[in-house]
């Protein structure tokens, strides 16, 4: 009963960050129209800034996480007002312009601390027990955290002036500008919002997991596919897409080993997408 749960506890917190990076990738794409393929390298490089500020300063984790939110929220705004904004509309460019960004921060992470595996302190040590079942109190912070987090995401989008906004920039952009909303207000919102998700999702697993230069390929590629299940538009989707690869990705693992455990990952995603190429909550083209 005890490994059950503690796989349920996995399941869940891998999905709440999965969600979590796929939220602010699905915002830059709805919003802005962009496919941030250096998203991947962004929750990277929040981890080992995480790493730095935690391991290296010694300051608070909590602290730290809040801090990474404030300056990843500043990148973001740089990063669309910069390099986005100047390219909306060039699709070919701005994947090229992503691309360039992910190779850089990925070169430089990999410069600055080579291939050495690195953690953060868990936020919360210890061992929740109840009755015959123990679990480890990181499993659950980290999941809480997340959860919070996705309530936050899905309150603002629904019942803020500033998210009913997005949800308007994303079904039609000139329309959107032609009812007064400032278009690169709210795109520099989105990016922010993007970018510090991305940078607390890389914090958590690195304190969960580890940290290494070549973690944002891996998430990336779970992105995409979680994006894709979904349905590209639809952000309600990425909530029960997580859910069902992080199911994937905790069981699988279980059963066979992990080289064939991906590659029936992605058997199975070919089958729903030939199933429903439209993904589960987007629309079909007409």
């Amino acid at each position: 009963m005890g490994t059950i749960i503690a796989n349920i506890i996995d399941i869940l917190v891998v999905s709440s960050m999965y969600i979590l990076v796929a939220l602010g990738f699905s915002f830059l794409f709805n919003v802005l129209g962009i496919l941030n393929l250096a998203h991947g390298a962004i929750y990277m490089v929040g981890g080992y800034f995480g790493y730095q500020l935690i391991v290296v300063l010694g300051l608070n984790q909590w602290l730290a996480l809040l801090i990474t939110v404030g300056c990843f929220s500043a990148f973001g705004i740089s990063l669309e007002k910069f390099l986005f904004r100047p390219l909306v509309g060039n699709f070919d460019f701005i994947i090229m312009v992503c691309i360039a960004i992910a190779v850089i921060l990925q070169t430089t992470v990999n410069i600055s601390v080579g291939y050495r595996v690195q953690s953060i302190p868990p936020f919360y040590r210890g061992i929740i027990k109840a009755g015959v079942i123990t679990i480890s109190a990181e499993r659950v912070i980290t999941f809480v955290i997340g959860s919070i987090l996705l309530a936050f995401v899905i309150w603002f989008v629904n019942s803020t002036k500033w998210g009913q906004q997005m949800q308007a920039i994303s079904q039609n952009r000139e329309a959107a500008a032609l009812q007064g909303i400032n278009i690169n207000r709210i795109s520099g919102i989105a990016t922010a919002m993007a970018c510090s998700l991305a940078a607390i999702a890389g914090c958590l697993m690195g304190a969960y997991l580890n940290l290494t230069p070549f973690m944002g390929d891996y998430i990336l590629v779970k992105v995409l596919i979680l994006v894709i299940i979904a349905g590209l538009g639809s952000i309600s989707g990425i909530f029960y897409s997580g859910i069902l690869l992080g199911a994937l990705d905790v069981i699988l693992p279980f059963l066979m080993a992990g080289a064939a455990s991906e590659a029936v990952t992605i058997s199975i995603v070919v089958v729903l997408l030939l199933l429903r190429p439209q993904g589960f909550f987007g629309r079909q083209a007409t």
